[in-house]
């Protein structure tokens, strides 16, 4: 994977940056939950199933490091995220995603199923994690 900003194997590369910011589930959501509007804090809880108020904050906060999330605190207690600029570069290839794991997840899934009612232990009726399927 050599690319013009550099080999995506060492350490500095901006390609393992990126892939470090989206293989994070929350941010990724948070990024699309912002693709639309701005919103507030309590807002994105609601949106984002199953994401704490803490995790939320953290992740807001990463983005904010990394230029993609702006905070305007509007008045006291009414704060607004929104996407900055460079953050809306990243909408699109969510989007794709998001599109390909429609498409595919299904398949994903049939794989995992198929794979476990077949493996030695799942025949000795050992127990294990059941899989999870997405609609």
């Amino acid at each position: 994977m050599q690319t013009a900003a550099g080999h995506a194997f060492l350490a500095d590369c901006p390609t393992r940056l990126a892939v470090e910011i989206i293989s994070d589930k929350w941010a990724v959501l948070v990024v699309f939950g912002l693709s639309r509007q701005a919103r507030r804090h309590g807002e994105l809880v609601d949106l984002i199933g199953g994401v704490s108020r803490k995790v939320l904050t953290q992740t807001l906060r990463r983005l904010q490091q990394y230029g993609l999330v702006e905070r305007h605190a509007e008045a006291p207690r009414h704060v607004l995220y929104s996407l900055t600029e460079l953050g809306r570069t990243l909408v699109e290839p969510i989007e794709v995603l998001t599109t390909w794991a429609r498409d595919y997840g299904g398949a994903i899934a049939d794989f995992q199923e198929a794979a476990h009612e077949s493996s030695p232990s799942a025949n000795a009726g050992a127990t294990s994690e059941p899989t999870v399927r997405h609609p």
